[in-house]
């Protein structure tokens, strides 16, 4: 549920995002002890030059509460397993993540609460399928912002949602809309999940298709619409398809079964009922006070906090 369903909606990849933070701020932006806390201020500066920048109604700071779903691996087991740090029967596997990245998570999901940023992660989904249902269930224009170009499946003009995706920290982003990706792949969002499994994701652990690259799962889409309408010209001896074509097509048919649900965003998560508007002051103000001199995230917080409430 969402208490407010009108304005601009931002949604944010919220791993993705201090990844992507952690890794472009130098790990000596350290706290009073000495703790790194490069992704937190990284993630506070991107946050705040989205806000600047892009001035949406409404922020979720959507979560991975479950990395790589058990429904997902037991459709197609190679999903994300060369990331697995410990499998876990109980509760979702660690991933591989960098020995000083680890600690600052909680340390971030501290302060996104005390600003009042709305944080929302779902067991059993991955932030991806929280951000399909958020965006299946606006009633205003969305912005993805997100370094995994598997959300470019949501791109939709005509309803106004399209992916912010960052060249170069925040400050660089590729406005992805339908142009784009018809530029860039040959399809639209509602194509470019059919071209992700087709070709396959090393970086997913998903195998896609022997021998369809690309460029080759981009022509079939333009020839025969979607992935059903390929696999109904796999049946058809007049279709127009290689030979090679047709028998890697044939073969990879058990994959092909299951790999959409794998790949495709769920848009149907039992979503919290959160206030998602844009918080103008902190929801607890000695709370920011503390984290700001435990962690000694200074400036960052500050302009953020100050951007808010512009």
């Amino acid at each position: 549920m969402m208490r407010d369903v009108t304005g601009r909606l931002m949604l944010l990849d919220t791993a993705s995002l201090y990844f992507r933070a952690y890794f472009g701020v130098p790990e000596s932006v350290r706290a009073p002890d000495g703790t790194p806390v490069n992704a937190v201020r990284g993630l506070l500066d991107f946050i705040d030059r989205l806000v600047k920048d892009h001035r949406p109604d409404r922020l979720v700071a959507c979560m991975d509460a479950d990395w790589r779903p058990k429904w997902r691996v037991e459709l197609i087991p190679s999903y994300k397993a060369h990331r697995v740090a410990e499998e876990r029967t109980a509760g979702p596997d660690r991933e591989e993540v960098p020995d000083t990245l680890s600690p600052q998570v909680p340390v971030i999901e501290s302060v996104l609460d005390a600003v009042g940023v709305a944080r929302v992660g779902v067991a059993g989904y991955e932030a991806d399928d929280v951000i399909g249902t958020f965006t299946a269930r606006a009633g205003g224009p969305v912005d993805i912002v997100t370094g995994d170009r598997d959300l470019y499946q949501l791109v939709d003009d005509a309803r106004g949602v399209r992916v912010l995706y960052p060249l170069k920290g925040v400050g660089t982003l590729q406005v992805t809309d339908e142009a784009v990706l018809r530029g860039k792949y040959g399809v639209d969002g509602r194509g470019y999940a059919d071209l992700a499994l087709l070709r396959g994701d090393p970086s997913d652990g998903l195998p896609g298709v022997p021998g369809i690259g690309e460029k080759t799962a981009a022509k079939l889409l333009a020839g025969f619409g979607d992935l059903a309408g390929i696999l109904a010209a796999v049946d058809d001896r007049q279709a127009k398809l290689t030979p090679s074509q047709r028998k890697r097509l044939e073969e990879a048919r058990p994959y092909l079964a299951v790999a959409p649900r794998v790949v495709r965003v769920a848009d149907d998560v039992p979503l919290p009922d959160v206030d998602t508007a844009l918080p103008r002051g902190p929801r607890d103000p000695a709370g920011v006070e503390s984290l700001a001199a435990r962690w000694g995230l200074g400036g960052s917080l500050q302009r953020l906090l100050t951007t808010l409430s512009a």
